[in-house]
């Protein structure tokens, strides 16, 4: 799953880099059918570059990653094409962008951020919320689950898919992610994550693709947050989701609250 961040150009990826994003594109998936992922969100740069992915999971409520930078951004519901004129697209400003008071962009733990926007989305056929899980089951290891994302398709490859597209991708477990094929506990990949791509790689999420949501069995489980620099797809960097534990969860809804 390698790195995760939707810049185009080489100078905007090393920025985020720096500032802790590695971002994620969605390698070896399809494209989807327009509007067929109606929480999606498109989260766009002060520059009007894709940035990151994000779920809406309330009218005016986005959650995603912390690591992306979103200041002076926008967020675009209902979006299948990130360039055609679609009348299903909704555009709005950041009213706030809230991060989990303890992320740490050294060690990558609790990168989840919560955007409210200005106004709340209208919700209809192409825009609709996905609903947070009511437990925070961890996936076990061989358990299929799905990620979308407009990020890119291969980790050089600096050209962004225009469309949503989509792949399946297996849960491996923690302590193989941590060995020494893989992470080399470098970061550690801890129980707040979830490690997930293919045995034989080739499928995985990438540059832009960072706070999508990870779906298994239907139910959001995760966040898209980091991979390898440079090694989207490959066998040992599979991608690192962000797990929505009950901590998470219970942040999340105390922030939202009835707001």
């Amino acid at each position: 799953m390698g790195s995760f961040l939707t810049l185009s150009t080489s100078a905007a990826v090393i920025l985020l880099v720096i500032r802790g994003g590695l971002c994620v594109d969605i390698v070896g998936g399809n494209e989807v059918a327009p509007h067929s992922r109606p929480f999606m969100a498109l989260i766009k740069g002060a520059n009007g570059k894709s940035i990151c992915g994000g779920a809406l999971i309330k009218e005016n409520w986005v959650l995603t990653a912390a690591h992306c930078n979103v200041e002076g951004g926008e967020v675009i519901l209902g979006a299948h094409s990130q360039k055609a004129t679609e009348r299903e697209k909704q555009i709005f400003q950041i009213e706030k962008q809230i991060r989990h008071p303890c992320y740490c962009s050294n060690c990558k733990e609790n990168d989840i951020m919560l955007l409210q926007l200005q106004k709340r989305a209208r919700l209809n056929k192409a825009v609709q919320l996905i609903a947070l899980p009511t437990s925070d089951d961890d996936p076990k290891p061989g358990t299929t689950c799905t990620v979308a994302g407009w990020g890119q398709t291969a980790s050089r490859l600096r050209k962004l898919p225009d469309t949503l597209r989509e792949v399946n991708i297996t849960v491996i477990s923690r302590q193989t992610c941590n060995d020494k094929n893989h992470y080399k506990n470098d970061p550690v990949i801890t129980d707040n994550m979830i490690c997930a791509g293919a045995k034989n790689g080739g499928k995985d999420s990438c540059y832009g693709d960072s706070g999508g949501p990870l779906r298994c069995n239907n139910v959001m489980r995760g966040i898209a947050a980091f991979g390898k620099r440079n090694k989207c797809g490959t066998v040992d960097g599979p991608g690192i989701y962000t797990r929505l534990t009950k901590q998470y969860l219970q942040w999340i809804r105390k922030t939202i609250g009835g707001t």
